[in-house]
């Protein structure tokens, strides 16, 4: 069994279900612009690389520039602060495990692409019973995942080494950070991407429900 020292989670698609939340955020901006909106499913893809790319695959192609991109994605950030997460929820077993992981005294972490003020926000809402040692989201200045700077960062601010720590995810570039940065990178199935996805890009293992986890690495008892 694998021997872990922390999880470091990604956000939404793995922690959070946001899809709905960022799709209709996302419409109501092409709505008022005078775009065509999209079917919320078609968010599935379009997510997971931060704020600037979703924008960029969210908007006509003829409309791309600069300037648009960066105003389209200010209106989204304000809208989405705006909606307050009415339709966001927590994933199924997710509770369940992070209490388990803290029973074990488990360091936990969250690296997103979200936001960074928008990343925080949601784990202060969802997560408040829950202690998490590091929370990061894009930040300006920072590259974003699958960069492996943050995950560097979170592992040093934990005091582990890369390879002790577990990396869950629903994404290839989720997968693709936990490899860049020698963690042992997990991938699920309840969030946006499927398996074919996540083993292609390097998931070690892939689970269905969260407390899988817990049977496939070594979590030693507190």
């Amino acid at each position: 069994m694998l021997e872990v020292k922390a999880v470091c989670f990604d956000l939404d698609g793995t922690l959070l279900d946001t899809l709905e939340e960022i799709g209709v955020s996302a419409n109501t901006v092409l709505k008022r612009l005078g775009y065509p909106p999209h079917e919320i499913n078609a968010y599935r893809s379009f997510v997971g690389d931060g704020i600037r790319c979703l924008v960029e695959r969210m908007i006509p192609r003829e409309s791309l520039s600069e300037e648009r991109v960066l105003e389209v994605a200010t209106m989204l950030e304000k809208e989405y602060h705006r909606r307050a997460n009415r339709c966001t929820r927590v994933y199924p077993g997710i509770m369940e495990l992070l209490d388990r992981l803290e029973e074990r005294s488990i360091p936990k972490a969250v690296l997103s692409n979200k936001p960074h003020e928008l990343t925080v926000a949601c784990i202060q809402r969802f997560f408040p019973q829950h202690s998490f040692s590091v929370v990061l989201g894009q930040r300006p200045g920072h590259p974003r995942k699958p960069d492996p700077a943050g995950a560097f960062e979170i592992a040093s601010q934990l005091g582990v080494d890369p390879g002790s720590v577990l990396y869950v995810g629903d994404t290839d570039v989720d997968m693709q950070t936990a490899k860049a940065a020698g963690m042992i990178a997990v991938g699920v199935l309840w969030g946006f991407r499927r398996r074919e996805e996540l083993e292609g890009h390097g998931a070690e293992f892939v689970v269905a429900h969260p407390l899988e986890i817990l049977d496939r690495v070594n979590v030693p008892q507190a």
